[in-house]
């Protein structure tokens, strides 16, 4: 039986059982089999994007203390402002994200406010599809924004990757491709990296076969036989440097991340981007997982709280560890949810699905501070509140501004940038 393309790509890179491919590669073996010098851009950014799945309660994550309505809407919800973290003299941080009002006043994170769409979709698959596709109310859409963004910048002969997701739950849609290969991985095990402790020895001692066998192929030989001696060396090379980014990180007083998924999805971040493979997109998930996550229909309160805490504290932990080797410059993390919720809460003392959200910035290159004005509580749209910014003018700003890529080739359309960015 004839292998798989799939198959012999992940037999070349080690046996990782969770290397997933978003599409087919869709070029000949011959045309792989000759490797240039990898592509390279005009900048190193990098951007890290966190889906709070389920639809993140951005009112009482951004409190408006001071507004009467925002008291009178939730009687068993609102939270008192002597609780919060202050942003100003108007809004603050829920209690249980005590780590996010130390980032903020740092200038390491920007709220942006009110961020959504017209006509947004109430529905958890039609709007998150809205928001990975950046096509809201087409239904029929064979590539995300991102998968179209590298998609756009994509070279057949280029083996570095340009984006990962990071997680354990099914690969968002918004990385689906055409042309380019998307892994998904759970932690840096996956790249073969994990040692027993009968073989504690460095990577580089160790005896592997592949690698040998790999070298000792004729220069002149069939286009598979080059595409595995190629793929091979690569996938070594990458091995071992992330290997030596893993040692050294417990050389140099590594930085102590929280006991929580969120946070070891983000070492491992933190660890690949150390690494400097060249990929300049990450993406992971908070919240997913079939637990319900962000959508709390009832008893909100504890849910959110500890939702917040594990947020709130793994990106500080994330933030101190690029911090560390100075990293933090060229790294841009952005959340984003599929909506907000209702301004009033219902009788289960949760609330419902709402519109407009805020959106939250993490790096070393942000103006900082709150991007707009709260969105009124009494000019509602559905319950919820009215979008104040398009997010695909978010995603434009990221493509154009962080990235260096078109945003007009990938989103179909020019939106204007928001300005939450020092130039770079």
């Amino acid at each position: 039986m004839p292998i798989r393309r799939r198959d012999f790509l992940k037999i070349s890179l080690g046996g990782s059982t969770l290397l997933a491919l978003s599409s087919p590669l869709g070029e000949s073996l011959s045309q792989s089999a000759e490797p240039p010098a990898p592509q390279r851009h005009d900048r190193d950014t990098v951007l890290v994007l966190l889906q709070l799945s389920g639809g993140n309660d951005g009112l009482n994550t951004v409190v408006p203390f001071e507004d009467d309505l925002y008291h009178r809407s939730r009687p068993t919800l609102r939270l008192a402002a002597q609780r919060l973290h202050k942003l100003d003299a108007q809004l603050g941080f829920h209690p249980d994200a005590p780590a996010f009002g130390r980032l903020y006043h740092e200038g390491q994170l920007s709220v942006l406010q009110g961020v959504g769409y017209p006509d947004s979709d109430r529905n958890h698959d039609g709007a998150m599809r809205d928001w990975h596709t950046a096509r809201p109310g087409l239904a029929l859409c064979p590539t995300g924004w991102v998968g179209g963004a590298i998609d756009h910048v994509y070279d057949a002969a280029d083996r570095d990757l340009p984006a990962v997701f990071v997680g354990s739950t099914p690969t968002p849609f918004n990385l689906q491709t055409e042309k380019a290969v998307v892994p998904a991985i759970r932690s840096l095990s996956d790249w073969g990296l994990a040692q027993s402790t009968a073989d504690a020895r460095p990577l580089p001692s160790r005896k592997r076969p592949a690698r040998s066998a790999a070298a000792a192929l004729p220069s002149q030989t069939h286009p598979l036989l080059a595409l595995a001696q190629h793929i091979t060396r690569r996938a070594w090379a990458s091995a071992a440097r992330l290997e030596a980014v893993v040692a050294e990180g417990r050389r140099a007083n590594p930085v102590e991340y929280p006991p929580f998924g969120l946070a070891g999805t983000l070492q491992t971040v933190a660890q690949l981007i150390r690494a400097n493979l060249g990929i300049r997109i990450f993406a992971a998930e908070f919240g997913g997982g079939g637990i319900g996550g962000f959508d709390t229909h009832a008893n909100q309160a504890a849910n959110h709280g500890a939702l917040l805490r594990q947020l709130s504290e793994s990106i500080v932990a994330f933030v101190a560890d690029l911090r560390r080797d100075r990293l933090l410059d060229r790294v841009l993390l952005v959340t984003f949810s599929e909506f907000g919720r209702t301004v009033a809460e219902n009788g289960r003392r949760g609330t419902d699905h709402g519109a407009a959200a805020p959106l939250f910035l993490v790096g070393g290159k942000l103006k900082g501070g709150l991007i707009g004005s709260h969105p009124s509580l009494s000019d509602l749209d559905g319950g919820g509140l009215k979008f104040q910014t398009d997010f695909r003018r978010v995603y434009a700003t990221l493509l154009d501004h962080w990235l260096g890529f078109d945003s007009l080739a990938i989103l179909g359309e020019r939106f204007e940038p928001v300005d939450f960015l020092e130039s770079i």
